[in-house]
């Protein structure tokens, strides 16, 4: 992830469009540049809100800032940032927007745009009728003399605000090491939900003692505590047996453990932050939850997820269907996922997986790097695709890692690449949230703006260059069918090792017969992740249908005492 709170302080909304332009690249090598195009779509994202409201309600922008800043909440002084930041840019919008400015022009006059010396203009909306260089000059002559232009954009880092540095730098600090910011015994487990707790791995039940945490396997059958936070511990008085026992001895208890990029981690983002016709005192009560989790909700994923929606949508993960059919598994998911993983910077953060091979029961990883080993927001990406054989070689590194970490009798699950075509070809065409309103933005356009700044998910697909987006699918398929030959050929010691197609057309069909459109299947925000619709349910969840076999006399082997705990069958 690049650089994440380095922006430029235009908004709070600056928080939001920062990580999604950077769900991608998890690891920058052009900081500074990148910084300013995060800055750019911040402010054009941040003006086309205030101006849509104005028109909505009908109100002048003045009226329609105060607005978006009350909707906002106090956590993480989101609220205050806002106002703030309508005292410093409020003047100055409200006179360009007057004049009938939009967004583009604004942000460029304001410079949180940039145009730089022999590069393309960058710009969301159509241009106005008048030659671009005109307006920006009349633009700038409307703000000749304000104080604004003077602030120094290089020291705006939001977080340097005394109030926000606190904040900040524990979001940093879980984004890079990848485990709870809030972890008293250094177990990698946490009672706290966000900012890597146990809205990504199972919540800790003794945070003051290292050897109790979800997945290990029961000290002494936990007859006096419950040393895998499963819930089931002591003595049944009437036989003297401990539950433990009589309830989990030989079902055969694993865990699920996702190695994944945003997408697996379920990168969202509201369209209702950004919409101004939906927008409400209750469209942002979540959103600092999101922000401590960088924008992504692995709670409700389709590996981990162990909620349902917020919308209504009834979660059906694998750790869901695994804990159906076992309740002795209660609470051992991992969800080790970041935006901008691939193959190529997994090793960097493999190490805050959490897996005894002594202690603990046997696990089943997916292996679910999706898209950035073909993916960059790079004017010319193809060079930057991970080969062939620089996919083998840290793969089998990755194999290794877990061999020598995972307890014997586990399951290890190789995930192909999806043919990102499918993006182009079901949203170019369709209005985005920004532009839906005046039907104004398509999602091609919106494309185009995060390519000419360089900080697109996926410029190779997310491209109206119809050989590019061929090139990339095709790379994607050399890459999947190398994942595949090492799930054929490749044998290790400590888990049986499958691969698994991802099939964006089987889930596409499948979805059709239940009467949605595949359009419906993709975040509308950002227009690349999968959403909360079934896409990632009914493509994740296929592994409990399909792929790993268990044990011989595995499913026979439950003698689970109660009605409230389901027998282990890996068979359906």
């Amino acid at each position: 992830m690049k650089s994440p709170w380095k922006i430029l302080m235009a908004a709070p909304m600056f928080f939001l469009l920062n990580l999604h332009t950077s769900a991608s690249p998890a690891y920058d090598d052009h900081p500074s540049r990148h910084s300013k195009s995060h800055a750019c779509i911040g402010c054009v994202l941040v003006v086309s809100v205030i101006e849509q409201l104005a028109q909505v309600h009908n109100s002048t922008v003045q009226t329609s800032m105060e607005r978006l800043c009350s909707y906002l909440p106090e956590k993480l002084f989101l609220k205050t940032t806002c106002y703030l930041v309508v005292r410093i840019f409020g003047p100055d919008i409200i006179k360009l927007l007057s004049a009938d400015m939009n967004a583009d022009v604004v942000c460029h006059t304001l410079e949180f745009c940039k145009q730089d010396p022999g590069q393309p203009l960058c710009h969301l909306y159509p241009l106005p009728k008048e030659p671009w260089k005109f307006t920006l000059e009349t633009a700038r002559q409307i703000v000749k003399k304000s104080p604004t232009l003077t602030y120094s954009r290089s020291r705006s880092d939001i977080c340097s605000l005394p109030f926000l540095a606190k904040i900040c730098q524990k979001i940093k600090s879980a984004i890079q090491n990848s485990v709870p910011s809030q972890d008293v015994d250094s177990d990698k487990y946490s009672v706290f939900p966000t900012l890597r707790g146990y809205h990504w791995r199972g919540r800790d039940c003794n945070d003051r003692n290292k050897t109790v945490y979800p997945g290990r396997r029961p000290d002494n059958w936990d007859a006096h505590q419950d040393s895998n936070c499963n819930g089931i511990w002591g003595v049944d008085p009437k036989d003297g047996i401990p539950y433990e026992k009589k309830f989990c001895e030989g079902s055969q208890p694993r865990g699920i453990i996702l190695l994944g990029d945003s997408a697996g981690a379920h990168f969202h983002i509201a369209p209702e932050w950004i919409t101004a016709s939906q927008m409400s005192l209750k469209s942002f009560f979540n959103l600092p939850t999101a922000l401590t989790d960088e924008l992504n909700w692995p709670q409700l994923s389709g590996a981990t997820g162990f909620l349902n929606s917020t919308r209504g949508i009834k979660e059906d993960s694998i750790y869901l269907r695994l804990w159906k059919r076992n309740h002795c598994n209660h609470r051992d998911y991992q969800n080790i996922s970041r935006n901008g993983a691939s193959s190529q910077n997994l090793k960097r953060f493999i190490e805050s997986l959490s897996r005894n091979q002594l202690l603990d029961q046997p696990a089943i990883v997916i292996y679910a790097m999706i898209g950035n080993d073909v993916c960059s927001g790079n004017r010319d990406p193809v060079p930057e695709m991970t080969t062939p054989e620089k996919l083998y070689s840290s793969v089998m590194q990755t194999l290794q890692h877990l061999n020598s970490h995972l307890p014997n009798g586990s399951h290890v699950i190789l995930y192909g690449l999806p043919d990102g075509t499918f993006l182009w070809d079901n949203l170019h065409n369709r209005y985005h949230p920004l532009g839906q309103l005046n039907q104004d933005v398509t999602y091609a356009h919106f494309y185009s703006f995060l390519n000419c700044l360089q900080v697109s998910p996926c410029h190779g697909w997310m491209s109206s260059n119809k050989t590019l987006r061929t090139l990339t699918s095709e790379r994607a398929e050399q890459l999947s069918v190398t994942l595949k030959k090492i799930a054929t050929s490749k044998k290790f010691m400590n888990f049986n090792l499958f691969y698994m197609d991802f099939d964006f057309q089987e889930i596409t069909e499948e979805w059709r017969k239940r009467g949605g459109q595949p359009w419906q299947l993709i975040e509308p925000v950002d227009g690349f992740h999968p959403n909360e619709m079934p896409l990632e349910q009914s493509n994740l969840a296929k592994t409990t249908r399909e792929v790993w076999a268990p044990s011989s006399g595995e499913t026979e082997n439950c003698k689970c005492a109660r009605t409230t705990f389901s027998c282990y069958k890996l068979n359906p």
